[in-house]
């Protein structure tokens, strides 16, 4: 039996959803610690590798929010996020 591989969320580093839900019940339970824990949300090449041309980061916060019911900031560095 095959098994689907989890879809990425993170294009820039290559991140899937179960790599970064393994990381949160890991004990990886802010931005920052899923961040350092899977290399997510840590590029800056997201408008050209992601198909939609999005950021992770919202993403990652959504999932952080299913994962442990908490309320997280996202703050992304990548130069199409940044304010202008």
């Amino acid at each position: 039996m095959s098994k689907h591989p989890s879809p990425l969320v993170c294009y820039c580093g290559k991140v899937s959803r179960e790599r970064i839900v393994k990381a949160i019940r890991a004990g990886a339970t802010t931005l920052k610690k899923v961040q350092r824990a899977t290399g997510a949300g840590i590029g800056d090449r997201c408008k050209e590798l992601n198909p939609e041309g999005n950021c992770c980061i919202p993403d990652i916060v959504a999932i952080l929010k299913e994962e442990t019911g908490t309320k997280q900031a996202a703050a992304c560095s990548c130069p199409h996020c940044k304010p202008k």
